[in-house]
């Protein structure tokens, strides 16, 4: 991947990452809990999409991204180990609110993983 295009796709994916934070508080606020949810699990996804964009590495699915950034910056220690937790409950997150019926999420638990967010 050539620089000027590494450059623009970090930027881009660093955009998308805000959007979907800025998305959840907006959600948060009119209390729209799944898609707060929604927006929390691919604000965090983008995030990591970023610094994958610097190293050159792209997988096509998010099992693949979450795997890999969890092996090369949380377990080598360059990104704090809190922050597995946080992809943890967003993925959690959005998987209940995609797929269990009736599942409503906790406002409170939403807010607190916003401000970590």
């Amino acid at each position: 991947m050539d620089d000027a295009f590494k450059t623009d796709l970090i930027a881009y994916r660093l955009e998308r990452a805000k959007e979907c934070l800025e998305d959840m508080g907006d959600d948060l606020r009119s209390d729209r809990l799944h898609s707060a949810a929604n927006r929390f699990y691919y604000g965090v996804f983008n995030a990591m999409r970023v610094l994958l964009a610097k190293d050159n590495e792209n997988f096509s699915k998010h099992s693949g991204v979450i795997s890999h950034f969890r092996g090369k910056y949380i377990k080598t220690g360059m990104i704090d180990k809190k922050f597995s937790d946080l992809i943890r409950d967003a993925e959690s997150l959005r998987n209940d609110c995609d797929y269990s019926d009736f599942y409503v999420p906790e406002k409170e638990e939403l807010e607190k993983q916003f401000v970590l967010a």
